[in-house]
C-alpha cells in the first residue's frame, strides 16, 4: 500500500466565488474536495463542468469542488477575463486563479482537465486525467462518507461558495450571429440559453426563441429550451422549402443539432442523442469511433457542435464538431450524418480529410469558390477546406504557408474508417454528394503552427500569429476576416498576398464576425461576447500592421534521463466496473514526439499502458505526445460482465514538454485513473 500524501496547500493569485474569502486546505478540512485543474478554451475542461453539476448536486453538504484555473494562452491570465468565464459557464464552487500553474505543478498536473481527490483529512486519494470520470467519483465519494463518517472526520454543511453578482441586460455571452432575409439579425444569447432576433439597429429586440432556462425541449418559442447555444445556419431556400423549417442551430451543450421555424418560432430536435460523443459506450465496446451508424439522426452522439454553414459543394451543412476536433456533414433532407474531416486526434496536420487533425473547430464561412474557411481555436490557427473543384488560386498553400507539423504522426486506418463512414451515411438515406466530399476534400493551414504557438503579430502568413480565434466571414475582395477572440481583435487573411493585417481592435473577446451587406461600404458586424453586445466596425481602407510578437505555451518542462525513459500509465477501474477483457486488453497507448526524430524507439499504437521509450541521441529537449485509453464496463471485478452492462471509455491526451537530464529519473508516470 502507497504512504498516504498529504495535499498541497492552495497557491495563487485570488479566490473567485468566495465573497473575497481566502480558502485554504485546512479551511475545507471535512469536505471531500475535488480539484479540478482547467483552463477556459479547453472544451474537454468545459465537459468536465457539466459532467460535475449532478455530482454537486447531490453531495453539496460533503463535497467542495475548488477550480484550479491553469491558463493554456495569455489571456486567460487576465484576471477579468477569468471572472468572466466563471460568469459565463455558470460556475457554481470556488475558483482559484492560479496563473503562474503553481498550484498546477504542486500536484504535478500534465493535462487539461485534471481532478484529483483529496479526502475529509487532507490526504490525496485518486489523481484523474481526461473526461468521464464522474460515475467512478460518485461510488468513490460514496466510500469516502461511509468511511469518514464512521471515523466522525465529516463536516456536513454549507460549503464556501458565494455566487457573484450578474450582469443584466438582453444579451448575457452572446455566441454567433447571422443574417436573416428580411434585413434582421439572429443571435445565439448564449448565456441566456436562446435566440434572440434583433432588428437592424442591433440593439432592439424584436422576440426571443426559446424560455431561456438550460434544458433541452421542443416545441413553441417560449416553451423550447436550449443549453449554452452557439452557431446558427440560415438554411437555402431550397432547402428550407423541403424540410419546413429555415435555420439550424449548434445546441452545444445539449449536444445536439436544433431546427427553427421562423414564422411559427417553433424549434424542434434534428439531430444528437444527448450523450457527449466521447462518453457513448459504443466506443467504449472498440466501435470505430468515425462510423456512424442507423437511420435516426436523434440516436447518434454528437459533441459541442460550436457553428455551422451551408456549403454547396458538399450539398449538406458543414457542423464544427468542438468536442471531437472534426467537422461533420449533416443533411436536413435526410437527416444523414458523417465525419467530413479530422481523425479526432487533436492537433493540426493538413492533407487529405480523412487524414487531417483539427484542434476545437470554433468558427465556419464558406467563400466565393465553394472552400470552407475554419477558425480552429486551441491551434489559433486558419484553415481551409477544400471540395473538387475549388479553384486553386485561392488556395492558401505555396511559397510562405505554413509547413503543417504540430502534431504527432500517428497512423491512422483512414481509408477503412472514411469507408465505413460513407457507408453509414449512405444507409441513413445520403444523396452521396457529402460522402463523395469526404473522400476528396483536403485541408491547408493559412496562418497557424499548433497547439502551443500563438500571439499578436501581422505580417507573412507563415510567421503571423492569431491567439484563440473563434470567428471567421469572407470579406466582398475574397479576404478572410477573423475574430482573433483572445487578442480582442479583428484581423484579415488575404489569401493573394498571404499576408495578415489587423482591421481592429480593443474588443472585449469578439467571438463571431459576419460581413453586413446592407451598407455600400463594406462594415461588419462583431459578436462582442464580454462586453455583451454586438456592434458594427467599418472595414478600413488602410488596415493596422501589429506585431506584439509570438509566443509558446509556457509549462514547466518534465526531465527525463538520456537514452531509455519506462513510462507508465496508471488506471484502476471504479468501484462497480472491471476491464473489459472480453476481446483482449482493453488499453492502449498511442506515443509520438516533436520534433519526429526525438524518439528512436517506442512511438506508434500498442496495447498496454507501459512503454520503453528511447530519447534520440543528442536531443535535449521537446514534446512527447500520449494517448492512453482503458474500457471498463460495469460488473464485479471477480465475477463476469454482464451481456448488457454499461461501458465506459477513458482517454486522455497528454502533450509533454520535456528535457533531457542526466540526473532524472529514467522512468515517467501519468495518470489516467489513479489511487492512492
Amino acid at each position: 500500500m502507497k504512504t498516504p500524501v498529504r495535499a498541497s496547500e492552495l497557491t495563487g493569485r485570488a479566490w473567485l466565488n468566495t465573497g473575497g474569502e481566502q480558502l485554504d486546505l485546512q479551511a475545507l478540512r471535512g469536505k471531500i474536495v475535488i480539484l479540478d485543474f482547467w483552463s477556459f478554451c479547453c472544451i474537454n475542461c468545459l465537459h468536465v463542468l457539466d459532467e460535475l453539476r449532478p455530482l454537486e448536486e447531490e453531495y453539496g453538504d460533503v463535497v467542495v469542488t475548488v477550480g484550479v484555473h491553469s491558463p493554456k494562452f495569455e489571456h486567460e491570465a487576465d484576471p477579468d477575463a477569468l471572472a468572466a468565464a466563471v460568469d459565463r459557464y455558470e460556475i457554481t464552487h470556488p475558483v482559484l486563479d492560479d496563473p503562474r500553474l503553481q498550484t498546477w505543478d504542486a500536484y504535478t498536473a500534465r493535462a487539461w482537465p485534471t481532478l484529483v481527490v483529496v479526502d475529509p483529512e487532507g490526504y490525496i486519494v485518486a489523481h484523474l486525467s481526461g473526461e468521464g470520470h464522474v460515475p467512478g467519483l460518485v461510488s468513490l465519494v460514496a466510500e469516502l462518507v461511509a468511511e469518514h463518517d464512521a471515523k466522525g472526520t465529516l463536516h456536513r454543511g454549507d460549503g464556501p461558495y458565494v455566487p457573484r453578482p450578474q450582469p443584466e441586460g438582453d444579451l448575457r455571452f452572446p455566441g454567433k450571429v447571422v443574417a436573416l432575409p428580411d434585413g434582421s439579425f439572429m443571435v445565439s444569447d448564449t448565456g441566456h440559453h436562446r435566440l434572440v432576433q434583433l432588428e437592424s439597429d442591433l440593439t432592439t429586440v424584436r422576440r426571443t426563441i426559446g424560455s431561456g432556462t438550460r434544458g433541452w425541449a421542443d416545441g413553441p418559442r417560449d416553451v423550447a429550451r436550449f443549453n449554452e447555444p452557439q452557431g446558427i445556419a440560415v438554411l437555402p431556400g431550397h432547402v428550407r422549402s423541403a424540410v419546413g423549417y429555415d435555420l439550424v442551430v449548434a445546441d452545444t451543450v445539449n449536444h445536439r443539432l436544433r431546427g427553427v421555424d421562423l414564422g411559427a418560432g417553433s424549434v424542434r430536435t434534428l439531430a444528437g442523442s444527448g450523450v457527449q460523443r466521447l462518453l457513448d459506450d459504443a466506443r467504449a465496446r472498440g466501435v470505430d469511433p468515425n462510423a456512424i451508424t442507423g437511420t435516426d439522426p436523434t440516436e447518434v452522439a454528437l459533441s459541442s457542435p460550436w457553428d455551422l454553414v451551408w456549403s454547396d459543394a458538399a450539398d449538406a451543412l458543414v457542423v464544427a464538431m468542438a468536442g471531437t476536433h472534426q467537422l461533420f456533414s449533416f443533411d436536413p433532407r435526410t437527416g444523414a450524418l458523417a465525419v467530413l474531416a479530422g481523425t479526432g486526434d487533436e492537433g493540426l496536420r493538413d492533407g487529405a480529410a480523412r487524414e487531417s487533425w483539427f484542434a476545437q473547430p470554433s468558427g465556419l464561412v464558406q467563400d466565393a469558390h465553394g472552400a470552407v474557411w475554419v477558425a480552429d481555436s486551441e491551434s489559433s490557427a486558419l484553415r481551409r477546406v477544400s471540395f473538387p473543384g475549388n479553384d486553386a488560386a485561392a488556395s492558401p498553400s505555396g511559397p510562405g504557408a505554413p509547413r503543417a507539423a504540430a502534431a504527432p504522426a500517428w497512423d491512422v486506418a483512414a481509408t477503412d474508417v472514411t469507408a465505413e463512414t460513407a457507408a453509414a451515411a449512405s444507409s441513413a438515406g445520403g444523396t452521396g454528394s457529402a460522402q463523395d466530399a469526404a473522400r476528396e476534400v483536403s485541408v491547408e493551414s493559412a496562418v497557424g503552427l499548433g497547439l502551443f504557438d500563438f500571439g499578436f503579430r501581422d505580417g507573412p502568413a507563415q510567421e503571423a500569429r492569431f491567439q484563440h480565434c473563434l470567428g471567421v466571414t469572407v470579406l466582398p475582395d475574397g479576404s478572410v476576416a477573423v475574430a482573433d477572440t483572445y487578442n480582442g481583435a479583428v484581423r484579415r487573411y488575404d489569401p493573394v498576398t498571404r499576408e495578415v493585417t489587423t482591421l481592429t481592435r480593443g474588443l472585449a473577446e469578439p467571438s463571431d464576425v459576419l460581413l453586413d451587406t446592407s451598407h455600400e461600404e463594406p462594415v461588419l458586424v462583431v459578436v462582442e461576447t464580454n462586453a455583451h453586445r454586438l456592434v458594427r466596425v467599418a472595414v478600413p481602407k488602410q488596415a493596422q500592421t501589429v506585431d506584439e510578437g509570438a509566443a509558446r505555451m509556457q509549462r514547466k518542462r518534465t526531465p527525463v534521463a538520456p537514452g531509455e525513459v519506462e513510462l507508465a500509465v496508471r488506471f484502476a477501474a471504479p468501484a462497480g466496473q472491471k476491464l473489459d477483457t472480453r476481446w483482449g486488453d482493453p488499453t492502449q497507448l498511442k506515443i509520438s514526439s516533436s520534433p519526429e526524430d526525438a524518439l528512436v524507439a517506442g512511438g506508434g499504437t500498442a496495447q498496454g499502458l507501459s512503454r520503453t521509450l528511447r530519447i534520440a541521441d543528442g536531443v535535449t529537449e521537446g514534446v512527447l505526445h500520449v494517448t492512453a485509453r482503458a474500457a471498463a464496463c460495469d460488473g464485479s471485478p471477480d465475477g463476469e460482465i454482464p451481456e448488457h452492462a454499461a461501458c465506459h471509455l477513458y482517454q486522455q491526451d497528454w502533450g509533454i514538454p520535456f528535457t533531457v537530464d542526466p540526473a532524472a529519473a529514467a522512468s515517467l508516470t501519468l495518470e489516467l485513473r489513479g489511487l492512492d
